[in-house]
């Protein structure tokens, strides 16, 4: 009897993955808890962990393949004979990639909008998108194509997604292109800040005294960023709106202060968050960031390492050209704060703010508590 591997939820928000390495080949001892294959979430890549001891056995899962969670990517038999004997039966339960089944077309002219759910379009041919007969009126309505495909059958809900997505660019009037399918990693970013986007925001800049901070870091082999994010944590202690955040039902206020700092890993950016860093001491975040920053680097980090930050940082003071910048604010948060290089010993400093949270006045008094806390870290 074979026993399945399936594509495993290694977060909350994952719904699909993309396989990227088999660590055993078909006939292989496996051991219950050892790594069988590595897949790409959108922030890392992640062991598949064998729940059983076995062989392993296929058919196996094409690399760089997208795969639903739940969906069979292999199997475990239970002697190398059987492992090698062939393919088990289908699975009936395995559905295909469920990739978003709808793209954006212009309107037909001179076509009459349907008048209600009896002017629908005609049933789907074989191997097209199925979809709910209000889904395709107003699929017809709106202009929007419903694209073949075998996904899941579409809603109303996917239609007004497509139909409220802006159009990409005419590549078709340029020059000729390649098209390289985005990582899982650089899609979560791009959503993200597409999410984010709809954030009514401003900003205030000031001029900070940075360089004996720096100097101080390089001095005692600290972390800049660290040390960083310990003076707004203490700033947001005296200025608490900048740990809450907007939500419809009113301001949430939270309890802790979870600093998430942008970092340049080998995939892009990526924001570990420190927890806590209000009151626990430099010694204990100096080392939770250490290990932060080796998974990062290594695409090993875990869901629970860079999600629920309630304030961001972003430090390009490394880059001794960059006069000044500002950020997006990621949904979760009600301001983010980008740091410059230093110049003439000071470094412009932007905070972005959500104005459904805090006001001009609040990130006014924010900077100026912020430049005091650094004085007093850089003593």
């Amino acid at each position: 009897m074979k026993q399945t591997i399936t594509m495993p939820a290694l977060s909350d928000t994952m719904s699909n993955g993309r396989l990227v390495r088999w660590a055993k080949h078909e006939g292989d001892a496996v051991k219950k808890g050892e790594a069988v294959a590595e897949v790409e979430t959108d922030k890392a890549v992640m062991d598949v962990e064998a729940f059983h001891d076995g062989y392993l056995s296929g058919p196996l899962a094409e690399l760089d393949a997208e795969i639903p969670v739940g969906q069979a990517i292999g199997y475990l038999a239970e002697t190398r004979a059987e492992a090698l004997e062939g393919s088990p039966p289908p699975q009936t339960a395995s559905k295909p990639v469920s990739s978003a089944p709808v793209e954006a077309a212009p309107p037909s002219s001179g076509a009459a909008p349907p008048s209600g759910p009896a002017a629908a379009s005609p049933p789907p041919a074989p191997g097209a998108t199925r979809a709910s007969p209000y889904a395709r009126a107003l699929a017809q309505k709106l202009g929007v194509s419903v694209a073949a495909s075998g996904a899941a059958p579409l809603r109303a809900a996917d239609v007004l997604a497509a139909a409220s997505r802006p159009a990409g660019p005419d590549l078709k009037a340029g020059p000729p292109y390649r098209i390289e399918r985005n990582s899982s990693f650089r899609e979560a970013t791009a959503q993200a800040m597409i999410a984010s986007a709809g954030t009514p925001t401003f900003r205030v800049t000031a001029a900070l005294p940075l360089a004996a901070l720096i100097a101080k870091a390089k001095a005692s082999g600290q972390s800049v960023n660290l040390l960083l994010a310990r003076a707004c944590a203490l700033t947001i202690l005296e200025h608490p709106l900048f740990n809450a955040v907007y939500t419809p039902e009113g301001i949430a206020h939270r309890d802790r202060i979870d600093i998430g700092i942008a970092v340049d890993s080998p995939e892009g950016l990526i924001t570990p968050v420190l927890r806590d860093v209000g009151k626990r001491s430099l010694t204990q975040l100096a080392e939770d960031w250490h290990g932060l920053l080796e998974r990062a680097n290594s695409r090993r980090i875990a869901p629970a390492d860079y999600k629920g930050a309630t304030f961001y940082l972003s430090d390009l003071g490394v880059f001794a050209s960059v006069y000044s910048f500002e950020s997006i604010i990621p949904v979760g948060a009600a301001a983010l704060l980008s740091v410059a290089a230093v110049q003439a010993d000071k470094a412009l400093c932007t905070l972005n703010c959500d104005h459904r949270v805090v006001f001009g006045g609040d990130a006014a008094r924010f900077l100026q508590t912020f430049e005091k806390c650094l004085g007093d870290l850089s003593a």
